[in-house]
């Protein structure tokens, strides 16, 4: 499942560090959980879907490591980026 361009525009002019950054993992992380969310929704109508479900686990867990980077490399962006997009409690 792909997000539609403006939504990804959207989400780069909403999460970028600076005027031309594309791939900084705050952006990065945006961009996977709005696959995520997309893609869970898909699966709940597409329950034999193991395919589909696989490339979510993939997605999950590639987040999950760009969580763990930006933890290590910038405490502040993290707090931010995970209370923006509403991931932890």
């Amino acid at each position: 499942m792909t997000i539609a361009a403006e939504d990804r525009t959207k989400l780069i002019t909403e999460y970028r560090r600076h005027e031309n950054d594309k791939g900084s993992p705050e952006v990065q992380i945006a961009i996977l959980t709005a696959r995520i969310g997309e893609l869970t929704e898909h699966l709940r109508g597409h329950v034999k879907d193991h395919a589909g479900r696989r490339g979510l686990v993939m997605m999950v867990g590639k987040r999950n490591r760009l969580l763990r980077y930006l933890a290590r490399t910038d405490r502040d962006g993290y707090h931010e980026t995970i209370k923006r997009l509403g991931l932890r409690k």
